[in-house]
């Protein structure tokens, strides 16, 4: 079922009834513990918010990339008290843009690593679609305008927004591949209204058809739109000391990106930049992308969805997705040149993380970084013995095909055993083999190639695309995850937000610092020896950026969403009052003060922690927001886990990563028959010769229910295909049709042969889709192909079959009434005929006598 209005509902109503469910008994438990710990889920509109909104994004990943992009960019009125005008980003401007990336990449970098000048640049539309976004109460009652030309009513609008003196060009999140401006909407008026200015939103290409640096070029254009706008533009060039940028997790991240560019190039920067849950880690390196995941919207396995011809973008490779790597550079990029893969040889032997003081990079001890580092990746339960069908390539023969596909009958050229994979110290190098550490393609592995936990262990190397954004060889280019800047220096004041319950909480707490203290917390020297940029960016900028670091306790990614909560209200206010002072305020007053002074809404005087340089100026505010919105100091540096790691552990793809990922993506590489039989196995079925070691199972034993049977005379089933070899085409051994799935569904669940022993029950949640399948039915068997039964459908009398029935039957009718009446008139004929003989011939006798 596609998204749409009425199977979010559906797939939202039991979420809302079984928080409701939940919430209750567990504030029944709390009173009755006499347990006076608040928690944000107390309150039951967040609680029930928070799972909605998780609902909601895990239906999404259930729902191919088309079908969630239709249902997130699908246009949505703005509220009467608004003031909404559409535009669009010119070709000039985007052109404008396009020269700006040319020139930061290079022609090397544009062709090695982008994979050219062009294909980025190519679009649908005429421009970029944006929107113009203020409060009408804030509008003057009468503009001026020339009389000599015509204006539209969208025009007027933006030509009244002019008196409105902050500006906020707003980027929106969704992964960088859903979302628009039609589901921030909402939150870009509270902020328009909150700021008392105008915004600007873009609707930016998204992955992945338009893949990095397609939303890069997008972003981009619309700023030089708004500073330098095309002689036809409605609205005047505006100072960029008047424009602050915002954005949301992947939008935040373009807001980061885009300045860095601009910093590079020596453009005009901003007046500040607020930076909403940033995800600015694509390799996923930070320990609470495992940690947070039940604390968090975000789903467990990141964001997938239900294969189509759109993504994944390439099939199974040959040895699976995922390999170990070999000794020489066969790697390619999925569809850009490889990003340094001719000088990173991939090497035979296993990685883990350098263990001397060179590589820190930091005043920290490196006894406690390594005891902090142990520590935290011990929290990670890493499934060490992952099953082998992770690693068989999801090619399932392909299903069924064969008599093969079957759970119990898996082709084992296929399968990698574990052994080759990982956790066997025979195959890993020894203690001798290992490089030292100044080798950094040994330690500090580039994607697709893969970071081991336990140095003997085989490594491994990614084999397909794990981000819609770009292809996995890109993830760790600092235009892509901009953790890996060399440095965030030199750039305008920065407002961070992040959510203590998110996934990404601990890279947007190590991006704060690093942005503040560019020395103390360096990239890793791979990225510094791949890119002559970045080497040069590391000497150039190195004045710290002023950073003001506000972590939520208990909240989750992107917590402006819940704007109803204290919380979040706190977070709307105080980025008002960020965008007002670093836009309004006179240069004397920002050189003074660049960061605004935050009250806390209610409570005891709490001073914020501040990190201020040799000189006394102000450097970062970090600071933690409770739930009701009261502020207090944060923990030391060194007592937050996120500020240990080395600089060479971070914005590589780890072991624990890639299992996680591996782990998501094989509910959709798994055949739905495995799924099935998976299912049924767990509910109870039992075949014969099988012995019944479960406790406790849903099942029905031999039945004579009319629909749940075990039928003694239905011999085999396509479960007891083990031992044959049916022709491809065969349905008894297929898994990759509808009609072969119910077939193995109606032999499981409803009539099953001889050789079951057991009928297990389905799920309560299977039996509600059944009822809104076309094809199947909640308590009855589902139909069966159609090369064996009939089809029965309620527009009988305008079916093609009845209407040539009819059509034949019609002639027919006409054939026989005409043969009828043929027949009669010879039969007439014949009798006229016999009359006249009969009294010719009684004459003749009469005479004769």
């Amino acid at each position: 079922m596609t998204l749409s209005t009425f199977s979010v509902a559906m797939h939202i109503t039991p979420t809302v009834i079984k928080t409701l469910y939940t919430h209750g008994k567990r504030k029944t438990k709390k009173l009755k513990d006499s347990d006076e710990q608040q928690e944000a889920t107390d309150d039951i509109f967040f609680d029930e918010a928070f799972h909605i909104v998780k609902s909601f994004i895990l239906l999404g990943t259930k729902n191919t990339v088309e079908s969630l992009q239709a249902f997130t960019n699908t246009h949505v009125p703005a509220p009467p008290w608004t003031a909404v005008a559409p535009v669009r980003v010119p070709l000039q401007s985007c052109n404008q843009a396009a020269d700006l990336l040319t020139e930061w990449f290079g022609p090397e970098d544009l062709k090695r690593v982008v994979g050219g000048e062009k294909w980025w640049q190519v679009r649908g539309l005429d421009g970029i679609d944006a929107e113009w976004i203020a409060e009408k109460s804030h509008l003057p009652e009468s503009v001026h305008i020339d009389a000599g030309r015509k204006y539209s009513e969208e025009e007027k609008l933006v030509m009244s927004m002019e008196q409105l003196e902050t500006t906020m060009l707003y980027i929106h999140g969704g992964g960088y591949y859903w979302g628009s401006i039609n589901t921030h909407r909402y939150q870009v008026i509270k902020y328009a209204h909150k700021i008392r200015g105008r915004a600007f939103a873009v609707n930016y290409r998204k992955a992945p058809q338009y893949p990095w640096p397609c939303p890069l070029h997008d972003v981009l254009a619309a700023y030089l739109y708004l500073i330098q706008p095309p002689p036809d533009a409605t609205h005047k060039p505006i100072a960029p000391s008047k424009i602050v940028f915002a954005g949301d997790s992947a939008g935040g991240a373009l807001c980061l990106t885009m300045l860095t560019v601009l910093r590079d190039l020596g453009r005009p920067l901003p007046a500040g930049a607020v930076l909403i849950s940033p995800w600015v880690d694509l390799t996923h390196s930070f320990p609470s992308i495992h940690t947070n995941t039940a604390t968090d919207i975000i789903p467990p396995h990141g964001f997938m969805n239900k294969p189509s011809v759109l993504w994944p973008v390439d099939p199974i490779k040959e040895g699976g997705r995922v390999a170990r790597a070999h000794s020489d550079p066969l790697l390619k990029s999925c569809h850009a040149d490889t990003p340094g893969a001719n000088e990173n040889v991939t090497r035979d032997s296993a990685q883990a993380p350098p263990t001397d003081a060179g590589k820190h990079g930091d005043s920290t001890p490196v006894d406690s970084k390594q005891e902090t580092s142990s520590s935290s990746a011990s929290s990670v339960a890493l499934k060490s013995q992952v099953k082998a069908s992770l690693f068989d390539g999801g090619k399932c023969d392909p299903p069924g095909r064969h008599g093969r596909g079957q759970e119990q009958n898996r082709n084992p050229s296929h399968a990698m055993p574990i052994d080759d994979l990982a956790v066997n110290n025979k195959h890993g190098p020894s203690s001798d083999s290992i490089p030292d550490l100044d080798d950094i393609d040994f330690w500090q592995p580039n994607p697709p190639k893969v970071l081991m936990k336990n140095p003997r262990d085989v490594p491994l190397e990614l084999r397909s695309q794990i981000q819609h954004y770009a292809t996995t060889e890109q993830l760790s280019h600092p235009l892509v995850s901009p953790i890996l800047q060399a440095s965030l220096g030199n750039l305008c004041p920065l407002y961070i937000l992040a959510g203590d319950g998110e996934v990404l909480r601990d890279e947007i707490i190590y991006l704060a610092h690093k942005a503040a203290n560019p020395a103390e917390y360096p990239v890793r020297e791979g990225v510094i020896r791949d890119g002559s940029r970045q080497k040069e960016n590391a000497h150039k900028f190195s004045t710290p950026t002023k950073v003001h670091l506000q972590v939520y306790d208990g909240m989750c990614h992107v917590l402006t969403v819940f704007s109803f909560t204290s919380s979040a209200d706190y977070a709307y206010h105080s980025i008002a009052e960020f965008a007002k002072h670093v836009t309004q305020r006179s240069v004397e007053h920002l050189d003074r003060n660049p960061l605004p002074i935050l009250q806390q809404t209610s409570g005891p005087d709490i001073p914020s922690c501040l990190m201020n340089d040799r000189s006394g100026d102000v450097l970062m505010v970090r600071e933690r927001v409770d739930i009701h919105g009261r502020i207090r100091s944060m923990e030391p540096k060194e007592n937050i886990t996120a500020l240990q790691l080395r600089p060479s552990e971070i914005g590589i793809i780890k072991e624990e990563t890639l299992v996680k990922w591996l782990e998501g993506q094989e509910e959709w590489d798994r055949p739905k028959a495995d799924s099935m039989i998976k299912n049924a196995r767990l509910r109870g079925l039992l075949l014969a010769g099988e012995k019944d070691d479960l406790v406790e199972r849903s099942i029905v034993r031999r039945s004579s229910a009319a629909h749940r049977a075990i039928q003694e005379n239905r011999r085999w089933g396509p479960l007891d295909l083990v031992d044959e070899q049916p022709p491809p085409t065969a349905i008894a051994a297929r898994r990759d049709t509808r009609e072969a799935l119910a077939l193995l569904k109606k032999s499981i669940y409803h009539t099953a042969p001889a050789t079951h022993k057991t009928i297990p029950r389905m799920k309560t949640v299977d039996v509600v889709l059944a009822a809104f399948d076309p094809n199947d039915a909640p308590f009855r068997p589902p139909r069966q192909s159609v090369s064996e039964q009939q089809v029965r459908t309620s527009m009988r009398y305008i079916h093609g079959m009845r209407m040539w029935h009819s059509i034949v039957t019609y002639f027919g009718r006409k054939v026989a009434v005409k043969a009828a009446e043929d027949t009669r008139r010879v039969g007439d004929a014949l009798m006229e005929t016999g009359d006249k003989a009969a009294s010719t011939v009684k004459p003749a006798a009469v005479s004769t006598k």
